[in-house]
């Protein structure tokens, strides 16, 4: 249910107005009968309790999203991120 308010009501029944916000209504406050404000819940409220399912369908996830990329391979197992080592050095870098 939308409604508008005078300043004067307003502020009168500020509590109330934020209990109407709470549960969803809209709530519009005027001056000399020309709307100015909006009063709305803060980001990140919750109006009840939230659905299960309510996003089902709406993305969708490549049938090869982990497959294994060969450059990223060749970069881990190969490249500068693990360079190889020698044998035995592994060892000495443990031990010092």
């Amino acid at each position: 249910m939308t409604r508008t308010y005078n300043i004067h009501e307003a502020k009168t029944q500020l509590s109330r107005l934020l209990e109407q916000v709470r549960r969803g209504d809209e709530v519009f406050i005027a001056k000399s009968g020309k709307t100015f404000a909006k009063i709305v819940l803060a980001a990140g409220k919750v109006k009840g309790k939230r659905m299960l399912g309510t996003g089902v369908g709406m993305g969708r996830v490549a049938d090869d999203f982990n497959a294994p990329d060969a450059e990223i391979e060749d970069a881990f197992y190969s490249g500068s991120v693990f360079p190889p080592v020698k044998a035995g050095e592994r060892n000495k870098k443990r031990r010092r």
